[in-house]
């Protein structure tokens, strides 16, 4: 009676082991992953995991655009800034308050990216204007002309400076879109592409151009 009974609870547990063994290959495949139900494996997550890592990386194309846009959108900003006391026309006022708003956010994150990634960011004020021929950044006369004016003249040099401004930070994004790897940045030069292309043709219709 006793055997019996031993040879009951010995087939039970086998019985238990198996059905356990079962359950385990079930959620876990062969047991070489640390799966969870439904086969999604750690190896399932990878490819996931990489992309994220990969829009995280940066080159030296970020890097350049980053501390080369900060100071150009500064000197736009400063532009702007005029812009309340001297101009003459509601919708160059406008405009301006416009550039001010898009622009300043985007020094802040621009700015962040760099601290980020363990760059020095362009210092506030440290703009030599009569060095940034390129890009379409003003001189230190042509900035001093723009304080100078009022009304009329002030509207048109703002206009005129401004779209060749705006011209050269399109072409500073064609080449952070082209050669950079940050997706962010990437995103941004993008925007300014589209937003600044369009304020160039607003600013044009104002000058009268078209």
């Amino acid at each position: 009676m006793i055997r019996k009974r031993s040879l009951v609870r010995h087939t039970a547990a086998v019985a238990t082991a198996g059905a356990a063994l079962f359950l385990l290959a079930a959620c876990g495949g062969d047991g070489s992953g640390t799966a969870g139900h439904g086969g999604h494996s750690a190896a399932s997550a990878t490819p996931s995991a990489s992309a994220s890592a990969s829009r995280g990386k940066h080159n030296p194309a970020d890097v350049a655009f980053a501390k080369g846009m900060i100071p150009h959108h500064r000197q736009a900003v400063e532009m702007a800034d005029l812009a309340p006391g001297r101009a003459g026309s509601a919708e160059v006022r406008k405009l301006a308050a416009d550039i001010e708003k898009a622009q300043a956010p985007e020094i802040r994150a621009l700015s962040g990216w760099l601290t980020s990634w363990g760059e020095e960011v362009p210092a506030a004020g440290a703009m030599d204007h009569s060095a940034h021929g390129m890009g379409g950044m003003m001189t230190d006369e042509e900035m001093s002309g723009l304080g100078d004016a009022s009304g009329r003249a002030f509207d048109t040099a703002f206009l005129e400076l401004m779209i060749k401004h705006h011209e050269g930070a399109v072409e500073m994004a064609r080449t952070e879109r082209a050669d950079g790897s940050y997706g962010p940045a990437t995103k941004m030069a993008g925007e300014i592409i589209a937003s600044q292309s369009a304020e160039i043709e607003r600013m044009r219709k104002l000058l009268g151009e078209d």
